[in-house]
Formats: C-alpha cells, sequence, structure tokens
C-alpha cells in the first residue's frame, strides 16, 4: 500500500473515522440519560414491587427493555466505530409460557450485564459529550479566530475576544499578532482533538464489547460446536476419501488379479506358457496394490509415527518429496496421539503443495516446543502467493487445525518465500 502524503496527525481531524467518532459520543449522550432513566425507573418500580407478584413481571419487562437498548447500542457501535459485537444468547423459557420466559430473563446474566450498561455509560457519555464539545467547540472557533474576528467590532461593539476586563481595564484579542497566536492554540486544540476522541470511543468500545456481547461461555459453547462440525466434516471427507482409494486403487487392482488368475487357471492345462505370463502380469499387480495400500496407510497413520514419533514420521515424509527438505524436530516428549497425527498430516500436505505449486528448490520444517503449544514450520524457497481461502488447500488445513484449538498463519509474498507456522496445543 503506497504511504500516504500528509501525516497521520494532520490527516486525523479530516478522516470520515473521526467525525464517526464525534457522531457517535453527540447521538450517544442523550441516549444514553434516555437508557439510564428508563432503566432506572422500571428496574427500581419492580424491585419495589417484588412483595407483590407485580414485581415479577415488572423486573423482567426492565430487563428486556434493557436488551432491546443493547441491540441499539451494538448497531450504533457498528455503523459508527465499525465494532462488530455478536448478540448475546437469546432468552428461552423451558415451557415457552410467560412464567417460563419471566423467569429465564431474571436468570440471565446477559440481562443483567444489558442493565449494567445502562447504568454505567451514562456518566461516562456525559463526560465525554463535555470533553468532546469543549474541544472541537473551541479547537474549531479559536482556529477560525482570523476568519470571524471582524463580527466583534460590527455587531458586538468591541475589538475582539475579550481575555481580560474589570472595571478600569479590558484586554482584547485584536492585534494581528494575538490572533495568530490565538489561531495556532487552536490548531493544537484540533489536531490534538482526534486523539483525545479516540480514546474516549475506546472505553466505549470495552464496555460494548464486554457487557452487551455474549458471554465467554456462550461465546466458547458456539466455538466448540463450530469446532465439532469441522471435525466431524473432515473426518467424513476422510472416509470418503479412504473409500474412494481402496474402489478406485487396491480393489480395482484386486479384481483385476481374481480375474488374471482365473484365467491363467483355465489356460494352465491347455498353455502353461500364456498362464506363466498371466500369473506374471498378476503378480506385478499384487505389488502395486500393496504399494497403493502402504500409501493409503501411510496418509491414514503411518505405522512408524506410532512406533517412532514425528521426527522419524516426518524423515520418511521429506525423503519422499521431490524437493530436498530439512527436518529439524526438537521436541522433550511425545505429544498425545491425536495431536501428532494432525502435526504429522499438516507437515505431509503443506510438503505436497511445496512440491507441486511452489518452484521452490529447497524447503525446511521445523518442529519445537514452546510453553504449552507444539509449534510446527514449513519454509521454502519458491514463488510465493500462496493464501488461506479461495477453496484452497490451506483453508482446509486451517480448518483442520482451528478444530483442536490451533492457528495456520501464512507469510507468502510475491515472489516468496513462504513460512507456514502452525501451532498446536500440546498435550501430553
Amino acid at each position: 500500500m503506497a504511504a500516504h502524503p500528509l501525516p497521520a496527525a494532520i490527516r486525523a481531524p479530516f478522516e470520515a473515522r473521526t467525525w464517526r467518532a464525534v457522531l457517535y459520543v453527540l447521538i450517544g449522550f442523550p441516549l444514553s440519560v434516555c437508557w439510564f432513566v428508563l432503566s432506572i425507573a422500571f428496574v427500581s418500580a419492580g424491585a419495589g414491587l417484588l412483595i407483590t407478584f407485580l414485581g415479577v413481571p415488572i423486573l423482567a419487562g426492565a430487563l428486556g427493555m434493557c436488551r432491546g437498548f443493547g441491540a441499539v447500542e451494538r448497531a450504533r457501535a457498528r455503523g459508527l466505530l465499525d465494532l462488530h459485537v455478536a448478540a448475546p444468547e437469546p432468552v428461552r423459557g423451558r415451557t415457552g409460557g410467560a412464567l417460563s420466559w419471566m423467569g429465564a430473563m431474571l436468570k440471565s446474566g446477559a440481562s443483567w450485564r444489558h442493565l449494567l450498561y445502562a447504568v454505567l455509560h451514562m456518566p461516562w457519555a456525559v463526560f465525554s459529550f463535555a470533553v468532546t464539545v469543549a474541544l472541537y467547540a473551541w479547537g474549531w472557533a479559536l482556529f477560525t479566530y482570523p476568519l470571524w474576528q471582524w463580527v466583534f467590532p460590527a455587531w458586538v461593539g468591541q475589538d475582539g475576544i475579550q481575555l481580560y476586563g474589570d472595571a478600569t481595564h479590558s484586554f482584547y484579542l485584536d492585534a494581528p499578532f494575538e490572533i495568530a497566536v490565538t489561531s495556532a492554540i487552536g490548531l493544537v486544540f484540533v489536531l490534538v482533538g482526534p486523539w483525545v476522541l479516540r480514546g474516549l470511543v475506546s472505553v466505549d468500545r470495552l464496555l460494548v464489547s464486554g457487557l452487551l456481547g455474549p458471554s465467554r461461555l456462550a461465546s466458547r459453547v458456539t466455538e466448540l460446536e463450530s469446532d465439532r462440525g469441522v471435525v466431524v466434516d473432515t473426518a467424513a471427507a476422510d472416509l470418503r476419501r479412504i473409500e474412494r482409494d481402496l474402489h478406485d486403487g487396491a480393489q480395482a487392482r484386486l479384481a483385476a488379479l481374481a480375474m488374471d488368475l482365473g484365467l491363467a487357471k483355465e489356460k494352465l492345462a491347455r498353455d502353461p506358457q500364456a498362464a506363466a505370463v498371466l500369473v506374471d502380469e498378476a503378480h506385478g499387480e499384487v505389488k502395486l496394490a500393496l504399494q497403493e495400500l502402504r500409501d493409503l496407510a501411510r496418509g491414514i497413520h503411518p505405522a512408524v509415527l506410532t512406533d517412532r514419533g514425528l521426527d522419524a514420521a516426518l524423515s520418511a515424509v521429506a525423503s519422499r518429496c521431490s524437493v530436498p527438505v530439512s527436518v529439524d524436530v526438537d521436541l522433550p516428549s511425545r505429544p498425545a496421539p491425536a495431536i501428532e497425527g494432525i502435526a504429522y498430516f499438516t507437515v505431509s500436505e503443506l510438503l505436497q503443495n511445496v512440491t507441486r505449486h511452489s518452484g521452490a528448490r529447497r524447503a525446511w520444517v521445523d518442529v519445537w516446543r514452546t510453553e504449552n503449544r507444539l509449534m510446527l514450520q514449513v519454509r521454502d524457497d519458491g514463488v510465493g502467493g500462496a493464501v488461506i481461502g479461495g477453496g484452497s488447500g490451506l483453508a482446509g488445513l486451517a480448518e483442520r487445525v482451528g478444530a483442536v484449538d490451533g492457528v495456520l498463519a501464512v507469510d507468502s509474498p510475491a515472489g516468496g518465500p513462504t513460512t507456514v507456522t502452525v501451532e498446536l496445543p500440546w498435550r501430553a
């Protein structure tokens, strides 16, 4: 991306981001006062009437109202601050009736967090509104003072802004030097204003994301459900691949082998020489079928990985690669078999990508442990340009790695080199 000709300090007062933040603060003040007054009024009424049955629906309705306020605040933050916060988990009663809904609303932690937001955000909104209005009003007024200074002698009857005055003496900003200094002070306010404003709205960002989004437990449950779906889809895809390889490979060769042996059996008495040729061909088919079965087993979980670990298994993969590969495995012990299998499969796929797409002359594989993470890194000196997405194999690898709380990162500028770093949880 080309560098902007103007520095950020000069661009900031005129950027759309800054004025969206100003609009966010200005709108937030009346809205926050409204949310605060309504929330306190209804919650107080509901709490005061809890000794009667009327307090329960009023309090539940107040919490539901606060969730509605939260939806407005999330939309406002999304539109003006580009802050995307997911909605919290919906409130569902066990039976679907009104009483069940009220009980679920009163037990919902997200609903109480919305009430807390309505209470806490009001004083902050008042403070940020006052600071923003004062800073921007004075900043732009002083900065543009040379343009409107004529208003004072023409309409107010004084020479300029009165800096000091009493019964005997007054001081006005009317000399050219005084006007220039006033404009310079205003310029400082104008340049500083956007950075002060960003600091103010960063607190709003924390309040919105911390109080109006889903709880950590709900987010984790959603993440685990997504990961479970990825695991199921990956397992199903692997089963389909194994079935296809068996059907199109070894099974087809074994069927041809059976036919050749049947023909050889028929010709054995009449034409032993032709039968020998058929047996020789069948012998070749057996060798090919065994090789395909070995390759298939190696792609699932090779025996060398089970017996000797990642170092030997990855060295075996590297020896079959058409590009020279250096393997360096530095592990104090072996990780859990599931993590070890994912690490082996990931490196195998990455080395296949190096062979097929990179045009590299050399590649390197490094495996090590740092704290509670297993780190993998595959580098090559190829043409680069590898990206995650667009249906590429890297996207599938990223999903497989993410299913176990891992991370896959790609650094592959055009022209190379390419570095793929994988981080997996260490489970002994």
